[in-house]
């Protein structure tokens, strides 16, 4: 009897997370980008990224940049990420293949959704389009959203054509048209052929830092 209460215990309390993930896996027209177990789906900087607890880990050194193999075009990603302190990464969208020899800077030839641990004091003096979820180099992001460092945050990147819509923990901190952004020249004033991409792969950026992701889900938008 007391055996047989036990396991009807257990049942009760782990009930809620499989009742969680299920409905995570099952939501309508996403497709996991990551099976939690292996890098499978995933080329480029594999040295620099391990699988740990169910997640994508970029490592302190080395981290480079870790791409989908298929390419997307407009979509609707979303996934959760913790920062360490002073944590620096990136979700390239759009980007190029890279040639033998030759690595691609997401930020320039495709775009790059800013990663950051923005309230560390090593960044007091950074842009406004270097904040976290930024357009990098073209669109700022709206601050003061990012949960404190090492808790589990949630994001949301819409690409719709050249709409580009960010949101952070259920606040909308990017929403903004590419092409109006940079009418009149990146606020960067840098070069950005990848605002002109209408697809590519989908990709971390990593800056040495280490960096937590997991439950990656895509949605191809039509």
């Amino acid at each position: 009897m007391k055996r047989s209460l036990l396991f009807l215990l257990a049942a009760i309390l782990t009930f809620p997370l499989a009742l969680g993930a299920s409905r995570l896996a099952a939501q309508e027209g996403f497709t996991p980008l990551f099976n939690g177990q292996t890098l499978d789906g995933w080329q480029g900087g594999k040295d620099g990224y391990v699988v740990k607890e169910q997640s994508i880990v970029s490592l302190p050194k080395g981290s480079g940049n870790l791409a989908t193999i298929k390419e997307y075009g407009d979509f609707d990603l979303k996934f959760e990420f913790k920062l360490t302190p002073g944590a620096n990464n990136g979700i390239g969208i759009r980007v190029p293949s890279e040639e033998p020899g030759q690595r691609v800077d997401p930020a320039y030839k495709g775009m790059e959704i800013q990663v950051l641990d923005d309230t560390s004091d090593r960044y007091k003096n950074i842009q406004a389009w270097q904040h976290h979820g930024s357009v990098y180099g073209v669109v700022p992001a709206k601050t003061g959203f990012l949960k404190p460092v090492g808790e589990w945050n949630s994001e949301e990147i819409i690409a719709r054509g050249k709409h580009i819509t960010v949101i952070l923990n259920g606040e909308t901190i990017v929403d903004a048209d590419l092409a109006k952004a940079s009418e009149n020249g990146t606020i960067d004033g840098k070069d950005h052929p990848g605002l002109k991409r209408d697809s590519g792969h989908i990709c971390f950026c990593g800056h040495g830092a280490e960096v937590w992701f997991r439950n990656l889900r895509i949605k191809e938008l039509k």
